[in-house]
């Protein structure tokens, strides 16, 4: 199993939840500088053109590119506080390539960066043809913390390969 992680904005996959990762596959995760534009998936997939990946898993601005990169590759995605609404001028349609897949949703109900209420009000009206499984925690900030992290890839394989 190949996973492509995508870290969010001033972040980096920290050690324990690669490791956490590593138990389902083989994990590629680059360094990746948003501050300039935040919204790559071409130039991301172009680090890696000879790698088909399985599943594609992000936080929060990773995790917006790892919705389009989905949709491009037609893989399963696993996101946790996606910025879709504060993007939604970004045409997601424009570049599908192998169609809609899957995605699990883990949204923060206390995030102060990503609000869950808009989040589910965008995917609800743009996204009605994606098969989402969508959780809300509502005592959840931004940070994923590790033991919730552990459940939620636990959870996305095992529903991705049942």
């Amino acid at each position: 199993m190949k996973i492509l992680y995508l870290h969010g904005l001033n972040s980096k996959l920290s050690d324990p939840k690669r490791k956490i990762l590593e138990q389902y596959g083989q994990v590629f995760a680059l360094d990746i500088n948003y501050t300039e534009k935040h919204f790559q998936p071409d130039f991301i997939l172009k680090q890696f053109p000879n790698t088909e990946f399985n599943v594609v898993m992000g936080s929060s601005m990773g995790a917006l590119n790892a919705y389009a990169i989905s949709e491009i590759i037609g893989r399963p995605a696993l996101l946790f506080n996606p910025p879709l609404v504060k993007y939604s001028e970004i045409e997601f349609s424009h570049k599908f390539t192998r169609g809609l897949s899957p995605k699990q949703i883990l949204l923060g109900g206390s995030d102060e960066v990503v609000n869950a209420a808009e989040t589910l009000n965008f995917l609800g009206q743009n996204l009605q043809k994606s098969v989402l499984n969508i959780i809300v925690l509502p005592k959840l900030g931004h940070r994923i913390p590790i033991d919730i992290f552990t459940d939620q890839v636990k959870n996305f394989f095992k529903d991705i390969c049942a």
